[in-house]
């Protein structure tokens, strides 16, 4: 793999990439334009990545922040992975979408539900967890009093 030539412009399409890099429902947008922001070394894009280092649910998105980062010559401490709660007070969310569905639901009506009430904890949730998402969630879910 190549090394990126890294401008010390903004790109042309620098707001619909700082959008991007904040969409709370999708996580895959934020890491692209994360990486795509990466070829630019500006403040504003440095800002950018230093928020996602610091506030981004998805620690895939923190380290690809911080990575380029270090790259730009920033002195960055390395994210750390959340052992428990990926975001806060995600459980009650999981309770209270449990709660408001009827008691014989099945796993599917709520991980619909879920992604329809709050799909920011969905979407953290599963760029967090990646392929083991669905077996994850539906743990948790079953878990649920």
């Amino acid at each position: 793999m190549g090394k990126n030539i890294v401008k010390n412009e903004l790109p042309e399409n620098y707001e619909e990439l700082k959008k991007a890099a904040n969409r709370t429902s999708n996580w895959k947008a934020r890491y692209d334009a994360v990486e795509e922001l990466g070829k630019y070394n500006t403040s504003q894009v440095i800002d950018i990545l230093n928020s996602r280092l610091a506030n981004d649910p998805v620690y895939k998105i923190q380290e690809a922040a911080y990575r380029i980062l270090l790259e730009f010559g920033e002195d960055v401490q390395p994210p750390t992975r959340k052992k428990f709660e990926v975001i806060k007070g995600a459980n009650k969310v999981f309770v209270r979408v449990k709660k408001s569905l009827p008691a014989d639901h099945t796993f599917e009506e709520f991980a619909t539900k879920l992604k329809r009430m709050r799909i920011d904890v969905y979407d953290a949730y599963e760029g967090e967890k990646g392929d083991d998402f669905k077996t994850w969630l539906q743990n948790e879910w079953s878990n649920l009093k």
